[in-house]
């Protein structure tokens, strides 16, 4: 960019001339004076925008970077919120960070502005999972809570996770009121930075301890553990947060022979050992795979920065180490659960499952084949927690998942829990092994019941303020100018999910989508596949979700098959993208 406008250069010029550390002015004043226009651009082109889920960005000086004034703003925000919201009540929230560079720091500023405006704070003595925050604010009986992390980002981003009192993500109305009071501070002048000791208390093993205990209790097949409590398995928190509470965790279900990557064990936000602390992603589990095969472990697991994710690695037919996706992790999960629920005559027709909607629709099948309940959500863990809050003491939740790496076991949270699910994933390998049987026999297995369910995901990065028109274009272009098939196969209904509407081509009929109102669109085909698109709601990315099935008669075509319906899922893709 050649020339700076005008409107960015007064909002640099603002900060430079304004109240604002010294480090930030001499960032933003050397970009103006290098001429480092399109840096400052995105950095001043509009104020970072507080969401239904909190606030992720880059971090560094400017209106649209995580900092301590972007922060400050949004938690003085949520402060006023909840100071209306409970008014002459005692207000407790709950803060946790993650290893993230500022991490620290930022969540020190939260307590303080927290405390500043009145609120009592509890506040983790050091780095500590998401989930473990989300059970701290139901166990302490707080109106709120935050977590500082910007989940599997790059290191150069931060954010911040805002929580209602039932331990999930503020949903609406609550976020569109949090959203509100965020906006009406204008300035950083606004906020209560200066903290007050008094009501800030630090708290760390005696939740650990707890938390611990209470995911050990979901155990549903001690015996197989103690039968294979010698199960090689390896793990990685990625740096992250995962070191705190996984080991701890498997060491109380019984697991003797848990072998770390101690390389990945040390706390860095840089992420040293990786390019993109992602489990999704086969490079971030690398070491640990290495390790693996050095060892001969039947599991690999590594949970990403604030360990609400986790990624698994499991020995094929050939004995080689291959990823599973987070849908076949799902299956997996449901499958194992509802059969333990059903052997111990526990299933009496008052038990759900929840799922998103861009997430395997085998989970559904396996629900219906046991006569439970599955709900649908929009995307976003904190619909499956919406669900199970309004359900709760109604009905009984057993298991939740979603396709991005994110799952559940019991109730004492409201958010996606990597420390239970590497538990669960544990001790369902112990599970199959003590049968004969590994997991992904058992995955095998599964489809062979089920029928054969293939899923992908693509995702386009597009960044900065003309990558956020070019995805709205691509949108707008599905909706006014939709595709009529998609890997030779004619599209028969759409789900348009931001007019809660699903249309029948044929007819032209639209029933009611009884769901909150999200950019997201579904094309279904006549042969069963569907699929998704919808931008990211934390990333500048717009995502493809593709889903295709088909019956297996036999396993001795099982890879076959599979290469067969990527095949297909490629051909879909490729006419979605290009439409």
């Amino acid at each position: 960019m050649s020339q700076l406008d005008l409107s960015i250069e007064k909002k640099a010029l603002e900060w430079i001339n304004g109240d604002y550390d010294s480090a930030s002015k001499d960032i933003v004043r050397s970009l103006l004076v290098d001429g480092h226009f399109d840096q400052l651009t995105d950095s001043f082109y509009k104020d970072l925008e507080f969401g239904t889920g909190g606030l992720r960005g880059l971090m560094g000086p400017g209106s649209n970077r995580v900092n301590k004034y972007t922060l400050g703003m949004a938690t003085q925000g949520l402060c006023n919120y909840l100071n209306k919201q409970y008014a002459n009540q005692e207000i407790k929230v709950a803060i946790a960070h993650d290893n993230r560079n500022n991490s620290d720091v930022f969540a020190k500023v939260t307590a303080d502005v927290f405390s500043a405006n009145g609120i009592k704070v509890y506040f983790f003595e050091g780095l500590r999972p998401t989930p473990e925050l989300s059970y701290a604010i139901r166990e302490l009986s707080c109106q709120g809570g935050v977590m500082l992390t910007a989940s599997h980002n790059p290191k150069e981003y931060n954010g911040y996770k805002a929580y209602g009192p039932d331990g999930g993500q503020l949903v609406t109305p609550y976020d569109k009121m949090v959203i509100e009071e965020v906006r009406k501070i204008s300035s950083a002048k606004d906020v209560k930075f200066d903290g007050n000791p008094d009501l800030i208390e630090q708290i760390g093993k005696e939740i650990d301890d707890r938390y611990i205990a209470t995911l050990a209790q979901l155990s549903v097949n001690k015996d197989a553990i103690a039968n294979q409590k010698d199960l090689k398995i390896v793990f990685s928190p990625i740096h992250g947060t995962g070191g705190v509470s996984v080991p701890p965790v498997l060491k109380a279900i019984g697991f003797e022979n848990v072998t770390l990557v101690e390389e990945q064990m040390i706390v860095d936000g840089n992420f040293p050992t990786v390019v993109y602390p992602n489990p999704e992603e086969h490079e971030a589990l690398t070491m640990a795979i290495n390790k693996a095969n050095a060892i001969g472990a039947d599991l690999v697991m590594a949970t990403d920065p604030d360990a609400d994710r986790v990624g698994i690695a499991v020995r094929n037919t050939n004995g080689e180490v291959v990823l599973l996706n987070g849908n076949q992790t799902a299956a997996l999960l449901v499958e194992y659960m509802l059969e333990a629920w059903e052997k111990a005559g526990k299933l009496d027709g008052n038990q759900y499952i929840v799922k998103t909607i861009v997430t395997s629709y085998l989970l559904d099948k396996i629900a219906a084949s046991k006569n439970v309940e599955c709900y649908n959500t929009l995307t976003g863990f904190k619909w499956i927690g919406d669900v199970m809050t309004k359900l709760q003491g109604q009905k009984t939740f057993i298991v939740g998942g979603e396709e991005s790496y994110g799952y559940l076991v019991g109730e004492h949270a409201r958010d996606k829990d990597a420390v239970v699910s590497c538990a669960m994933i544990a001790e369902m390998t112990a599970y199959y092994k003590d049968q004969g049987s590994s997991l992904y026999e058992a995955l095998m297995n599964l489809h062979k019941k089920y029928g054969l369910y293939e899923e992908k995901l693509i995702s386009i990065k597009k960044e900065g303020k003309s990558g956020a028109e070019e995805i709205k274009a691509m949108m707008e272009r599905y909706r006014s100018h939709p595709p009529r098939s998609l890997g030779g196969s004619e599209v028969i209904s759409i789900k348009d999910y931001l007019s809660s509407t699903e249309k029948n081509i044929a007819t032209g009929a639209e029933t009611k989508i009884d769901l909150p109102n999200s950019n997201v669109l579904q094309f279904v085909t006549r042969d069963g596949s569907i699929v998704s698109a919808r931008p990211s709601g934390t990333e500048p990315k717009i995502k493809f979700y593709c889903s295709v099935n088909a019956p297996i008669d036999s396993l001795d075509s099982y890879e076959e098959s599979r290469s067969d319906m990527q095949r297909k899922i490629d051909s879909l893709m490729k006419d979605l993208i290009e439409a």
